[in-house]
């Protein structure tokens, strides 16, 4: 396992983390506890030090789990994990007030300590972001108290979907020390404006949907079925597996001898940015830890490769919309 710097905090990180949200159960069906506690400390035999999770995955569910974790490993560990909107809406929506009021910041703070079972959080996110916001430091002042107190040692957000420049400001004001954004083959847009911005300020990148939901494994097809309460459900609906079929056909004719898999392709794309910091694919079972965490070791992709794959750049939102 490579390590990378997350911005400036400081803090050295594996370049593959461990992304939480399917291991909270809910939206994600399957996992099952037992498996998802496997694979954490699978993660951690491999070489993973960073951990992503959210209050809202299965309610602390997912943090819960990463708390047992923590308990049972001597390892360093990183865990970041989310504040989710007071008004449940993803993307962002509404009044700061509405969704990140100061006592809410701070009793959402309180419960992930709690579930996690920790003194003090290594980074902690905002789950959405409206640039809106920025002009009302209420949240930005409440964080930096709840750091005085050593609550939090880092604060960051994560970016809507598909909306990477909508943090640009906040970057340049250097209220934030971390971001977090989709990036991927399909959605290559960070690397316009985002990344530079980062990279000038010093703001550590941390890679959700390298996979793109799934689509980048090669294992959606147009015949594919999820379990009933699902999400994916409603990422793939319609039309949309048979399109990502077609275009996930023509990736495939890019692999070779140096890049062999599509989820192999699909994770070194993503760390040949020098922006980014740290990519954390959703995993929830032993076997896609291990075929993840082993493409570390094998660099980023050649030059020609990724030019190439520049001609795959595809704009388009699945995202269900409020």
């Amino acid at each position: 396992m490579k390590y990378r710097i997350l911005g400036r905090t400081g803090y050295r990180v594996s370049e593959i983390g461990f992304g939480a949200w399917g291991i909270g159960k809910v939206m994600w069906k399957g996992a099952q506890d037992s498996e998802s506690l496997k694979a954490l400390h699978t993660a951690v035999d491999e070489g993973v030090n960073f951990i992503d999770t959210a209050l809202v995955y299965g309610n602390g569910h997912s943090e819960k789990l990463v708390g047992q974790l923590l308990r049972e490993r001597e390892e360093r560990i990183y865990v970041a994990t989310k504040i989710p909107p007071r008004n449940q809406i993803w993307p962002a929506r509404g009044s700061l007030e509405e969704a990140f009021p100061s006592d809410y910041i701070r009793s959402c703070t309180e419960r992930s300590l709690q579930n996690l079972a920790i003194d003090q959080i290594d980074l902690i996110q905002l789950h959405v972001w409206s640039p809106e916001w920025l002009s009302d430091d209420s949240w930005y002042e409440c964080l930096c108290e709840l750091k005085e107190e050593g609550k939090i040692a880092f604060f960051g957000i994560s970016v809507n979907d598909h909306e990477p420049n909508s943090a640009i400001d906040l970057v340049r004001s250097g209220k934030v020390d971390t971001v977090q954004v989709i990036y991927n083959i399909f959605d290559q847009s960070p690397e316009d404006q985002l990344f530079p911005a980062c990279q000038e300020a010093g703001v550590g990148v941390i890679v959700r949907v390298p996979f793109d939901e799934g689509s980048l494994t090669g294992q959606i097809t147009p015949e594919t079925t999820f379990p009933s309460g699902d999400w994916r459900n409603l990422y793939f609906k319609g039309d949309r597996k048979r399109e990502v079929f077609e275009r996930v056909k023509r990736l495939e004719t890019l692999l070779d001898d140096s890049v062999r898999t599509l989820p192999e392709l699909a994770l070194r794309f993503c760390l040949s940015a020098e922006a980014v910091s740290t990519v954390i694919p959703g995993m929830r079972s032993v076997s896609h830890v291990k075929e993840n965490t082993s493409v570390s070791d094998k660099g980023k992709l050649p030059e020609g490769l990724t030019s190439k794959l520049r001609d795959h750049r595809w704009i388009r939102n699945f995202y269900p919309q409020p």
